[in-house]
């Protein structure tokens, strides 16, 4: 799936791909080597391997049909793709409340060399991941979309709101109601912000 970049489509900014790509399509092909890996590990992530593919062969094939309509003054198109693939996946909602239900039910994997040490990780693990499993299902859709796509696919708040095409506040307050929920599941832990060491 990985493609090779190129220095040259390194060194061309997102605008300016979709800008020549109006005259020479073939330049479209640049942000699908740039931008397709990490979508597929987003869509991957929720939705799972068998879908994966798809819906990010469908974000191109949908990003490509509206480059007429992407606003230059954006720059980079990794929000805006995010978003289209946001919108996708919603189309397989079911699909993903059913991985989390399987992942609340599956073991976990065993990392430890000591028996001992294996079932107790384990039933640790499980556990803490029935719960967070459980917490996300819990989410409503908007709620979802905006945690994950902070947390997952890294985008700041800003390129968050440009994904789901929604107020900078609506992405906080969102994220401030799924932090709460998670927070509120795991007794207080919240797993999309860094631990210190004391």
């Amino acid at each position: 799936m990985a493609t090779l970049m190129s220095a040259e489509s390194l060194a061309v900014d997102d605008a300016d791909i979709i800008a020549g790509s109006r005259e020479d399509p073939e330049m479209f092909a640049a942000l699908f080597d740039r931008y397709s890996v990490m979508l597929h590990r987003y869509v991957h992530r929720r939705l799972g391997p068998d879908i994966a593919e798809d819906v990010v062969a469908e974000t191109f094939l949908a990003a490509f049909r509206r480059r007429n309509g992407f606003d230059p003054a954006r720059g980079d198109v990794r929000p805006w793709l995010f978003g289209i693939a946001t919108r996708l996946i919603a189309r397989h909602r079911r699909t993903e409340a059913a991985r989390y239900r399987a992942a609340a039910r599956a073991p976990v994997e065993h990392t430890q060399d000591f028996p001992a040490d294996r079932i107790a990780a384990e039933v640790s693990a499980h556990a803490a991941r029935t719960v967070l499993v459980k917490a996300l299902a819990g989410l409503n859709a908007g709620e979802l979309d905006v945690l994950l796509l902070i947390a997952w696919a890294q985008l700041s708040y800003e390129e968050t709101a440009a994904a789901l095409e929604v107020p900078i506040g609506t992405v906080r307050s969102r994220l401030n109601r799924a932090r709460t929920k998670v927070r509120t599941a795991l007794n207080g832990v919240d797993p999309t912000r860094e631990q210190s060491d004391g």
